[in-house]
């Protein structure tokens, strides 16, 4: 069965040899001080090491094609030296100037140093005419340069007469037959370094047992693991290589999709109470109370639900819905449906915030339905109550007596829940709510409260693409809530140039206040907090692909600024994640009531916050937001009958990513376009919610877009190799899942 990570064994507890020379830690091979440099490329193992593969290859023997070199880049050319100037300048800064050719394109080599050290440089670059130069390209004069490039020249024959550093391991690799791999590197591990280290690691490995049976390799023609290893390191031609590629990305689909795959067959063995409404209770009596007829894919989904439910398997399901397409209320069905079979069950939300807002929601639908067996309630009644971190030690000990007696048919918190003092009666369904934002192991800790194990339901507002959806949520059935219920109104989103119409801004401060004329609210969202911090800066931020021009607006400066100015004579709130529970319940509490006609905030009120009053939203600094909180935040309002216009003010260029991705939320409000196009244009680690800094990523080979065809495929096979393993005997299969499992621990697998 596989395991959470951090359940795992030791990871030298390895079930085959091949696993366990793959695990060894690269220091082992290559010293400790070596090892100290890899790290920041996230090589921590000889298995990391040999998943590092060249991002191109160049022919050893061959001029590279100087016309297109990339400005900007690191790059390894093959060129003639034409000519060498130099000494010139003065000491101490002197330098030396080569011009390098192909023949038909330019580019100048410059070194700078002392004079000795340029004398020292020309002798080696006029001792042949050809060599290998590796450095970065940029321009000066409007001519292609590298600044200070490594250097080793040759003769005709391939002997090296003419060194720099690293010549040692350039001339190996150079004059090595077959291709020559230029690797992602750093500045103080060049690519030579990592190839020839690589080198050392392949001779000193050993053979290595083929994990996979032999029918795969045979259904996919593709190269053993130990051929895929050499060849992707040591390819004599790029078909070579690209078969052996081939290879080590199948097997990285294929690894999370066993994880999966196990993951559903260990649910089978599980046994959960069976969960059916009745005829009378409490869900039938709410549906009649229902001032409105649920959506079509409302009921199609409720049913799906119940099917489920009512089976002794627990329910493992994925409700995706679109912003304002009523999660809630189908989650809310399926609660009922719990409490009518005389169980309990759990809303769990990523924030406090989101957390009340749910409670007061659920109370809002449910009316005296959710008063609990008092005097003058229905008898179907149950009582809901909210457990988080905040609260006061007497209603939090009110909270917990409900939850343990069984009085609460419905309990809502936060991680709170999680506690090992909370205890349940007879938990029977688990809704998470924002799956990205908990772990598996947080899950787990709050199906473990019952007996037998509860169904679960998970929810997210964001739109997840399919590639994904099967990635990442593979253990998992999944549910799409599409249609907007009727009552929703539309919301014009428009891209406000801030820098070349400052106009326009104070434009969208008259439209806020003719809003606020009309009997309406406005939401007002900035990225950070004050000038010198920021705060909910999210995974999925681009802005060091494409800086903003201006420093981004604070919360605290805007809050006073428009309070005196703009806005003023406005009643103006400020919410931002800082604030203390209570601060923020208040002014939460004050919004919704209609007290506050402005709220400024930072993303505190991405999700879960509902104001139908809400009709308009300024975005500052809109460039500094992905496309998907972006939709996320425009969720905010056009919730009730008035139309809703969202304002994304940015200086960012018109040709810029940055605006790119800002035209693209206002051209759709469709989530699912969206996610796509926000998954194309970044990683998929931040995509899937995972802070990557100072962990192994899961994903080094694939992206789920490009890849999504062999991420089906290897679903499939996955799930023959389960059906055709069902008590996890085979060791190479459970040493898949254990590596796919610890690469993932603290990443984004642990998020499914």
């Amino acid at each position: 069965m596989s395991r959470p990570a951090d359940t795992l064994p030791d990871v030298t507890r390895w079930q085959t040899t091949t696993f366990a020379r793959l695990n060894q830690p690269v220091a082992k091979v290559i010293g400790e001080k070596s090892a100290k440099a890899f790290a920041a490329l996230k090589v921590r193992t000889v298995g990391d090491l040999l998943r590092h593969v060249p991002r191109r290859y160049l022919l050893g023997t061959e001029n590279s094609d100087l016309r297109d070199l990339p400005v900007g880049e690191e790059v390894a050319i093959i060129a003639e030296v034409a000519d060498v100037r130099g000494p010139l300048g003065q000491e101490p800064r002197m330098r030396i100037e080569a011009t390098l050719t192909d023949g038909s394109g330019r580019v100048t080599a410059t070194f700078f140093g002392k004079k000795h050290h340029c004398a020292y440089w020309a002798m080696n670059l006029k001792a042949a005419t050809r060599g290998i130069f590796v450095g970065k390209v940029s321009t000066f004069n409007g001519n292609l340069q590298l600044a200070h490039p490594t250097f080793v020249m040759f003769d005709s024959s391939g002997k090296v007469v003419g060194k720099a550093d690293q010549a040692a391991e350039i001339a190996e690799q150079v004059t090595r037959s077959g291709l020559v791999g230029l690797y992602p590197a750093t500045s103080k591990l060049p690519t030579w370094t990592i190839g020839a280290t690589i080198d050392l690691v392949l001779d000193s490995i050993g053979d290595l047992s083929e994990p996979l049976p032999a029918w795969v390799l045979e259904e996919t023609d593709l190269p053993t693991l130990q051929a895929a290893y050499t060849g992707v390191h040591r390819a004599s031609t790029k078909e070579e290589a690209a078969r052996a590629l081939e290879r080590l990305q199948f097997d990285e689909a294929l690894a999370l999709q066993l994880v999966m795959a196990r993951r559903r067959a260990d649910n089978t063995h599980l046994r959960a109470p069976v969960l059916t409404s009745r005829d009378g209770g409490l869900l039938t009596a709410f549906d009649r109370r229902l001032p409105f007829a649920l959506t079509r894919g409302q009921l199609e989904v409720s049913s799906q639900i119940f099917d489920d439910l009512a089976r002794e398997v627990p329910m493992q399901r994925l409700l995706q819905g679109e912003v304002g397409s009523g999660k809630t209320l189908v989650a809310l069905r399926a609660m009922l449906a719990a409490v009518d079979s005389g169980h309990q069950a759990a809303l769990l939300a990523p924030t406090e915030v989101l957390a009340a807002q749910h409670l007061s929601t659920i109370i809002d639908l449910l009316g005296d339905l959710g008063q609990g067996r008092v005097l003058g309630a229905p008898d179907e009644a149950t009582q809901v109550v909210l457990l988080t971190g905040s609260q006061s030690a007497a209603e939090r000990k009110r909270a917990l007596f409900a939850a343990a007696s069984g009085e609460a048919g419905i309990v809502i918190g936060t991680h709170a829940l999680l506690a090992d003092r909370v205890q349940f009666a007879d938990l029977g369904l688990v809704v998470v709510d924002e799956q990205h934002r908990f772990g598996v192991e947080q899950r787990s800790a709050l199906t473990q409260k019952a007996e037998l194990s509860p169904h679960v339901l998970v929810m997210t507002a964001t739109p997840i693409p399919r590639s994904v959806a099967m990635t990442v949520f593979g253990d998992l059935e999944t549910s799409l809530l599409t249609e907007i219920p009727a009552g929703r109104s539309d919301v014009q989103t428009t891209v406000v140039d801030a820098g070349a119409n400052p106009a326009w801004v104070e434009r969208a401060w008259q439209r806020v206040t003719e809003e606020v004329a009309g009997g309406r609210q406005a939401f007002v969202v900035c990225s950070t907090i004050t000038a010198a911090q920021r705060e909910d800066v999210p995974d999925e931020m681009t802005v060091d692909e494409d800086p903003a021009p201006v420093p981004p607006v604070a919360v605290e400066d805007l809050y006073a600024e428009l309070s005196s100015g703009a806005l003023k004579g406005l009643s103006v709130g400020m919410l931002h994640g800082r604030m203390s529970a209570t601060d923020k319940d208040e002014v939460m509490g004050r919004f919704a009531a209609g007290e506050i006609d402005v709220l400024v905030a930072t993303t505190v009120i991405e999700v879960g916050v509902n104001v139908p009053n809400a009709s308009v939203m300024v975005v500052m600094d809109a460039d500094r937001f992905g496309i998907s909180q972006l939709h996320q935040l425009r969720g905010r309002i056009g919730r009730g009958e008035h139309p809703g216009l969202c304002l994304l003010l940015t200086h960012a260029r018109p040709d810029s990513p940055a605006r790119t991705r800002l035209d693209a939320v206002a051209g759709t409000r469709d989530g699912f376009l969206l996610a796509e196009a926000d998954l194309a244009a970044r990683r998929e680690g931040n995509v899937l919610g995972a802070n990557q800094s100072g962990t192994r990523s899961t994903l080094r080979l694939i992206r789920v877009l490009e890849h999504a065809d062999l991420i089906v495929t290897c679903r499939d096979i996955a799930a023959k190799l389960v059906a055709d393993d069902p008590d996890a005997t085979n060791p190479h299969l459970n040493d898949i899942v254990t590596q796919a499992e610890l690469d993932a621990a603290g990443d984004w697998l642990e998020r499914a």
